[in-house]
């Protein structure tokens, strides 16, 4: 008897083991609310993340989204398969995730959760910013994400730590510009250099250095305004350009004693306030108390952390102001282009007496009239009054063409000097149609080798001889004065041309 119950409990136990066993395998979620299976693949995933098993996790995630679309932890799923993306790391990893978390932002607005999709974003970037001196394409992606997430969700718990790392951020492309404009400083390249400095100034008050781009700022105006003193510009063009430069200087320096009255450059843009002729001005209370606490808030790297830092991907951030407010919209940015552009406006603008159009010259003849519509163009080479006759072939000059050797031109340009200096009435009508019916007598031609009284032969068949044609003046000898060359002596001619021949004109 006592042998059967063993055997009977035995078989008993091994029948319960085998229903539990098949009874599991039936059920996988054993142990779990069957009731929520989208709870049960979200908590996998979760697990999976945990033991850095990303693959898995997306996978639960996806069947999840896919299986349960009205699902309450649908929300939660898709801003997890980003997060899954941010945890692995890696450029490509950490591009997939902005755009997982941009759907996220685009299917679920109005969540609260979209405020903290658009901080990983910015969060993304900031982790792949480099030095200052380098690629700033992260760094202003960053500067953008988080300005986004202060300005859509203003009333979301991340806004401070956004404003933080938006300080942090902002350091960095300060200095950045700073080092650019401090780069143009050094090679005297003015304006390249005042448009940098002025925009490190205006965008970023919060920067470190602000104090130090605000006296390169001064010293780069006083640099131009030498420039200006030195040019050979008229002083009435140079006076209200200087008094333009001088001024921006003296603003520059003002500002330093004003905004940033306990930094190191105080002292120094007093003293180039003096030299200037400026007033001092003074620093309010709640002016030195805001820079006091924005010295303090600062940090900085000990003789270990900057060795450490020639290893490091990122830039340094420590001296970054932890206090005050960030600059959520960028003020216009000065453009050095602009600048000169500017600088010639102003130029033409006093040259020209500030009336802005230009004094147009009126054509007017030697006798004050303007001269009559569709009269030759006037030539460089002849007198003003006279006109554009051609001139003869042999080069002599043609009558009224206003050649200064010519007597009767002479005596025409002198009269009308004459008329021009002398206040008296015009002339009659009657007299002006006689003085301009009767043509100017050309200058009686001298040849060199005639006599006075002798003619050219009635039959015109005489040519001159090739002797006297070697003789004759070019039309270019002279400088238009006509000249007389000596008669050809008889003696030396050939029996055969003992009479004397006129030379025709060619």
């Amino acid at each position: 008897m006592f042998r059967r119950a063993a055997v009977a409990v035995l078989l008993s136990a091994l029948l319960l083991v085998i229903g539990c066993s098949n009874k599991k395998v039936q059920n996988p979620m054993a142990n779990i609310d069957s009731k929520q299976p989208d709870k049960v693949l979200y908590d996998r995933a979760m697990d999976a993340m945990k033991h850095n098993k990303y693959d898995v996790a997306r996978l639960s995630l996806q069947t999840l989204i896919n299986t349960y679309p009205d699902s309450e932890y649908i929300a939660r799923a898709k801003l997890a398969i980003g997060d899954s993306w941010y945890a692995e790391g890696g450029s490509a990893a950490m591009a997939q995730a902005e755009s997982e978390y941009k759907d996220f932002q685009t299917f679920f607005p109005n969540m609260p959760e979209a405020s903290e999709a658009q901080l990983k974003i910015a969060n993304i970037h900031y982790k792949e910013m480099e030095k200052a001196d380098r690629d700033f394409t992260h760094a202003k992606r960053a500067e953008e994400e988080y300005r986004q997430l202060i300005l859509q969700y203003p009333d979301s718990k991340l806004v401070p730590e956004a404003k933080q790392r938006l300080l942090q951020v902002q350091e960095v492309l300060a200095q950045r510009e700073y080092l650019i404009g401090h780069f143009y400083y050094l090679r005297e390249s003015w304006p390249a250099a005042i448009a940098r400095l002025k925009s490190v100034a205006d965008t970023y008050p919060l920067y470190s250095g602000a104090d130090e781009a605000l006296y390169e700022l001064g010293n780069a105006y006083e640099r131009e305004v030498d420039l200006m003193r030195r040019s050979k510009m008229p002083e009435s063009v140079k006076g209200p350009i200087i008094k333009k430069y001088t001024d921006s200087a003296a603003a520059a320096y003002d500002r330093i004693l004003t905004r940033y009255p306990m930094e190191e450059r105080a002292a120094d843009a007093k003293k180039r306030l003096q030299a200037l002729n400026r007033p001092i001005p003074t620093a309010t209370p709640e002016a030195i108390a805001q820079n006091k606490a924005e010295i303090a808030s600062r940090g900085s790297l000990g003789m270990t952390g900057k060795l450490m830092e020639n290893f490091k991907h990122g830039p340094d951030m420590s001296q970054a102001a932890k206090v005050g407010e960030p600059t959520l919209v960028d003020p216009k940015q000065t453009s050095a282009p602009e600048m000169v552009r500017s600088f010639t406006s102003d130029v033409q603008e006093i040259m020209k007496g500030g009336t802005g159009k230009a004094k147009v010259e009126t054509l007017k003849t030697a006798g004050g009239t303007p001269p009559p519509e569709n009269a030759p163009v006037p030539r460089s080479d002849t007198a003003q009054g006279s006109t554009n006759n051609p001139a003869p072939a042999n080069g002599s000059p043609a009558p009224g063409t206003g050649d200064s050797s010519a007597a009767g031109t002479s005596n025409d340009a002198a009269s009308e000097m004459k008329n021009d200096l002398a206040p008296t009435t015009p002339p009659t009508a009657s007299a002006a149609t006689a003085s301009a019916a009767a043509p100017q007598q050309a200058p009686a031609q001298v040849n060199d080798a005639a006599s006075a009284g002798n003619e050219p032969p009635s039959d015109g068949s005489a040519q001159p001889s090739a002797q006297a044609r070697s003789t004759s003046p070019s039309p270019s000898a002279s400088s238009g004065a006509q000249q007389t060359a000596p008669a050809a002596d008889p003696n030396s001619e050939s029996t055969s041309k003992k009479k004397k021949k006129h030379l025709w004109p060619f």
